[in-house]
């Protein structure tokens, strides 16, 4: 019989070894604030976004280079084995009569070497675009909106990484509290199957009551279970989104009283759908979408245009003899391909209709966004009655458990009395958290909703 009491005994306290977090490599208790400090400078994901921001920014410099000239610089060399001559023979240009004979022109073959065995060419040209400067300016507009875009990216990705720290977190503290109701609840069963143990000795009760306690013990030891591979994965998860490498962390409590900036009496709903009309990273994201559809458009209008510009530039060559050595020269180009004015009329047709798109987007988010700030403003609401109504618990609870600690010191109560009042304290304590695991969640929505 006290095997058999020792065994579960034993098999609670190593459940709760294992469940109890350790924190031996943590100095300090992690806070939230901390928590979503770390994510937001070490998460990768952001990261990505940060340097997705920095190469749009990198692409409007690049682009910005094409307004001013193209410089290209160039030079050969070549060695010729044979040259090329210049041969006029004897006569060739007539005869000039004298005094008594006639003298050719020439009067022997004349060879002249057109070139010599090295040559060597080196020059500069500029060449300075001018009806593309149009369609320069709005490739730059357009590689300005994709950096705005980036950077509402980011915005909008570290406010969803806020918001997964939080979850996590809050969801770390509540099944810490679930945990402790459920030890509390398996030393409760514990000590209820010792008295039916004994009066089993005594024959005042049968082994109906003590199977059923028994499977009681049990369905709680599953749910500790449950709870602390909830703990290791949440864990996990928060050590990847913070960048923390300890083997374990442990967390600061939350602070669970009224009036406390975590229960802030939220806005009017007319105020956040004002902001968010100017505001929300989604509406600003579906816009600029729509604006670089405009721009791709008057782009490919702009491609119609004939290719004129100026050129201007300097070489030196040696070894041809044609030619001059030095020679600086200016002029102008003109370029137009003809099957290029058939095709764009597509391309303009194509992005005419991107275009179209992005505004039933935009339309579209723009619906979404107010029916979201709707629902989420009235979460909030009701998260705040529930933080109030949680709390009221909480208080009584542990106005109830310090009774009950009262009464055990003069011996007015069981063991037991004290293991239920706990087991409903942390049940009410985990309320609370949810409930303000809630709060923060709306309030954080309605803040990505509605705020710049």
């Amino acid at each position: 019989m006290k095997t058999k009491q020792i065994l579960p005994i034993l098999t609670l306290c190593a459940m709760a070894i294992a469940s109890a977090p350790t924190y031996a490599q943590q100095a300090q208790p992690l806070t939230l604030e901390q928590a979503v400090e770390m994510a937001l400078q070490n998460n990768h994901l952001l990261n990505v976004r940060k340097l997705q921001v920095a190469e749009k920014e990198a692409k409007v410099a690049e682009d910005a280079i094409k307004r001013y000239p193209v410089a290209s610089v160039s030079s050969s060399y070549q060695y010729n084995a044979n040259l090329g001559q210049l041969v006029i023979e004897q006569g060739s240009f007539g005869a000039l009569p004298l005094v008594g004979t006639t003298i050719a022109l020439p009067n022997e073959e004349k060879t002249f070497p057109l070139g010599k065995h090295h040559n060597f060419n080196a020059g500069v040209t500029l060449y300075q675009p001018i009806t593309q400067l149009g369609k320069i300016k709005t490739g730059i507009e357009v590689a300005k909106t994709d950096a705005e875009l980036a950077r509402h990216e980011q915005s909008r990705a570290a406010l969803q990484i806020r918001q997964a720290i939080e979850k996590l977190y809050y969801g770390l503290l509540i099944t810490q509290k679930q945990q402790d109701e459920a030890n509390a609840k398996i030393r409760l069963a514990q000590m209820r199957l010792y008295d039916v143990e004994s009066a089993l000795l005594s024959g005042k009760t049968i082994d109906v009551n003590k199977a059923g306690l028994q499977a009681n013990i049990a369905d709680e030891e599953q749910n500790l279970l449950k709870l602390r591979i909830q703990t290791e994965d949440y864990t996990a998860d928060l050590k990847q989104l913070t960048g923390i490498e300890a083997d374990s962390v442990t967390l600061a409590t939350v602070a669970s009283t009224a009036g406390t900036a975590a229960t802030v009496a939220p806005g009017t709903l007319d105020s956040y759908l004002t902001n968010a009309a100017t505001a929300n990273n989604d509406i600003k994201i579906a816009s600029l979408t729509e604006i670089k559809t405009q721009k791709a458009i008057r782009a490919a209008e702009q491609s119609n245009l004939p290719d004129i510009g100026l050129v201007a530039g300097y070489s030196y060559q040696t070894g041809n003899l044609l030619f001059p050595n030095n020679n600086p020269f200016v002029g102008a180009q003109f370029k137009w391909n003809i099957q290029d004015l058939v095709a764009n009329k597509q391309v303009i047709r194509q992005r005419q209709f991107l275009s179209q798109q992005a505004r039933e987007n935009l339309v579209n988010t723009q619906n979404q966004v107010k029916n979201d700030i709707s629902k989420t403003h009235r979460k909030l609401t009701q998260a705040t009655a529930l933080i109030a109504v949680a709390e009221k618990a909480v208080k009584y609870r542990s106005e109830e458990l310090k009774v009950q600690t009262d009464k055990q010191a003069f011996g007015l109560n069981l063991e037991a009395d004290i293991l239920n009042t706990r087991s409903l304290l942390a049940k009410a304590e985990a309320d609370l958290l949810a409930a303000q695991l809630n709060y923060r969640l709306a309030y954080s929505d309605l803040q990505r909703l509605a705020s710049p």
